[in-house]
């Protein structure tokens, strides 16, 4: 665990400038953060070290790769079921994008990318046979916003 010391604002904004865009150059951050590029890439590197950045990556428009629909499906499980075998539920499936185990009542929420109603069902009817899933409720995606997405608004 981080001591609160650890990060200070710049690490703190550095943070937020990439969660805005992780393609942002270096030059580019420094000049927002008044550091030279190389001063920006040792924070980085060290925000990388301390286990505080995991990972860059990108968004991207699942309509044009044919799989439009979004879901999200609750997942309850038999009462024997361990938390790490939820968590597993989904090996093997490429339309599920996240499981995530849950306190609660569901125990799973299961977050799901298809090309149609059709697909989604396939998907739900496999995570049930499992024999491991005792009842699912299945949400559709009407529309997505984000606060990372400025000026973007609600999109479908």
């Amino acid at each position: 665990m981080l001591a609160p010391d650890e990060l200070d604002g710049t690490d703190l904004e550095i943070l937020r400038l990439l969660e805005e865009d992780a393609r942002r150059s270096l030059a580019d951050i420094g000049r927002v953060v008044s550091l030279s590029a190389p001063a920006v890439k040792r924070r980085m590197d060290r925000l990388e070290e301390l286990g505080v950045i995991t990972g860059y990556t990108i968004t991207v428009d699942h309509a044009l790769l044919g799989r439009p629909l979004e879901a999200f499906a609750e997942l309850r499980f038999t009462g024997t079921t361990k938390v790490d075998d939820i968590a597993t539920i989904a090996d093997g499936l490429p339309e599920v994008r996240t499981v995530f185990t849950i306190a609660g009542d569901p125990d799973a929420l299961v977050w799901i990318r298809v090309r149609d109603v059709q697909d989604l069902k396939r998907v739900i009817d496999q995570l049930r046979r499992t024999g491991k899933v005792v009842g699912t409720k299945t949400l559709m995606v009407l529309g997505t916003w984000s606060p990372r997405s400025p000026g973007r608004g609600p999109r479908a």
